[in-house]
């Protein structure tokens, strides 16, 4: 059946047509997203769900997305959806950084151009019929000072832009490296100095925990006396209060808003305060960005429907559509192994460890490590994935650490899961062979060559005769069809495991009976989503 997506803002035309062409099932409702009673009832129905800002997807709505698989949302803020309540119910969210970079960029640059110059208020008083030219005297934006925090995608263009002005540029980062400051022909500074040193503080960065209120009543009482402050990056970075008093006192020359702590925003503190150009979040809308942004998350959420290729995902690691077929039956490995991990799991667990070896510690790690977590967690929650998987064992505490190495051994590559509970250590490893069928190598450290069915048996023991027989009759004389029989052992005498494939769960009364035999350290049932 093709996958159904439901678009629930305005996408352009072109957007719709890419689904279609892709063969996928699309419902075009652009007004629905304004009406989250009608979009909780009918979100269930969907595999995808396309959104640009008036679509709210909250934790409600969530709640009834029992088919949801993935929100792409056509543009780059997404503080209009829950992602932790995504996350949870295992829902892939995604967003497109890339297609409205320069519209948002350019949109900084003229909102600092209209407040150094009062473009607006000179507009108003000329269309009024006044000839006020000594009223609006501005300033020059050469040799001046721009201090921008943020020096990502966006800010990165506003720092060339603004260089091309002949401007000085200091640039407030903690994930930008010297050397790419010094390539971007920036000076690398830390927030403080940035506030005491800039003409215009322009922001680019997403609100988050960290960068809530950066320029706080504290931060913006630092800046240079007739500072002018530009935020078109997102609503609640700056304290508009203390910004409104500072702009009143003289100590802030100007400030030009394209967003605001509360959208759509019909009263602030900023309004009708001189020198202040505001505008209702413009930033992306271009011609160009609007159908860029429609297009690329039209793209996007195709390839993840039809392909399993994640891009530009929040909550879930990027993986392209060639990596998704070569990285398909590892990943499947790495789930199997978790699942195993997992189902012999009784006790809290305190840390997973994974080590790849050779080939496979050349792929896509973090990707391999969701479907490890995701494995282990399906035994608290069978709705877990890899998507939900990292947030929940983040919520339990569970330590997750990952070592790669070169190929160790006689298989090309493999993968080795350690948990960590207060009791005990416990490990399983696993390769793919040549036909992509995954296979189990390694248990408790004794080598096997185990193929993974849908319903299995395990089972330890100490090293003696009798235990095939005794497996073999007990499974026979009660109905239980064995499709592969996998042993191993330390040393002779010593401790021992089998692994039965088998065509139909164990039942309770095999299980009981094969434990009464009194020849078993352990007999755990176990399952595997197996296609």
């Amino acid at each position: 059946m093709a996958p159904k997506v439901l678009i629930s803002d305005k996408l352009s035309a072109a957007a719709v047509q890419i689904f279609k062409d892709r063969g996928i099932e699309v419902d075009f409702q652009p007004d629905l997203g304004k009406d989250k009673d009608k979009l909780a009832e009918v979100i269930g129905d969907y595999d995808g769900l396309a959104i640009r800002s008036a679509t709210k997807v909250t934790e409600k709505i969530l709640e009834n997305a029992t088919n949801l698989k993935v929100i792409g949302r056509a543009g780059i803020g997404t503080d209009n959806i829950d992602k932790d309540a995504a996350s949870k119910r295992g829902v892939i969210v995604m967003n497109t950084p890339f297609g409205n970079m320069i519209t948002t960029a350019e949109h900084a640059i003229a909102m600092m151009f209209a407040v150094a110059r009062q473009i607006p208020e000179a507009s108003a008083s000329t269309h009024a019929g006044k000839w006020e030219k000594s009223k609006f005297m501005g300033v020059e934006l050469t040799g001046k000072t721009l201090g921008v925090i943020g020096a990502g995608n966006i800010g990165g263009i506003v720092c060339d832009r603004a260089r091309g002005l002949r401007m000085k540029v200091l640039a407030y980062d903690p994930y930008l490296s010297q050397e790419k400051a010094d390539s971007m022909g920036v000076t690398k500074v830390e927030l403080d100095d940035l506030l005491g040193r800039a003409d215009f503080i322009t922001l680019h960065v997403p609100l988050t925990d960290q960068t809530r209120n950066i320029l706080s009543k504290e931060n913006l009482s630092k800046t240079k006396k007739g500072v002018r402050v530009i935020n078109c990056a997102r609503g609640g970075l700056v304290d508009e209060a203390a910004l409104a008093e500072l702009l009143q006192s003289g100590h802030v020359a100007g400030a030009a808003f394209d967003v605001f702590a509360e959208e759509p925003a019909t009263e602030n503190p900023l309004f009708n305060l001189p020198n202040v150009v505001c505008t209702p979040h413009l930033g992306a809308a271009t011609t160009e960005a609007q159908e860029n942004v429609a297009l690329q998350v039209a793209e996007q959420m195709s390839d993840y429907l039809l392909t399993g290729a994640v891009t530009n995902a929040l909550n879930m690691p990027s993986v392209t559509a060639e990596e998704a077929k070569i990285m398909g039956p590892w990943i499947k490995l790495s789930d199997h192994l978790g699942s195993f991990i997992g189902q012999m799991t009784d006790e809290p667990i305190k840390a997973i460890n994974i080590l790849y070896d050779g080939s496979v510690a050349e792929m896509n790690l973090e990707a391999l490590n969701c479907a490890v977590v995701a494995g282990i967690m399906k035994r608290f929650n069978p709705e877990t994935n890899m998507v939900s998987a990292p947030l929940t064992a983040r919520e339990r505490g569970i330590r997750i650490s990952t070592t790669n190495q070169a190929q160790s051994g006689a298989f090309e590559g493999y993968v080795k899961v350690t948990v960590v509970t207060d009791a005990r250590e416990r490990s399983i490893a696993g390769t793919v062979f040549s036909d992509g069928k995954p296979r189990f190598i390694q248990i408790k450290g004794i080598n096997i060559d185990a193929e993974i069915g849908r319903h299995m048996l395990y089972t330890t023991n100490e090293d003696v005769p009798g235990i095939i027989g005794t497996l073999g009759n007990t499974m026979g004389s009660n109905g239980v069809n064995i499709a592969n029989f996998t042993l191993g052992r330390k040393t002779a005498k010593g401790e021992a495991i089998a692994l039965l494939y088998v065509d139909a769960p164990v039942p309770d009364d095999v299980i009981g009976k094969l434990k009464a035999t009194g020849m078993f350290q352990q007999v755990r049932p176990l399952q595997f989503d197996v296609a």
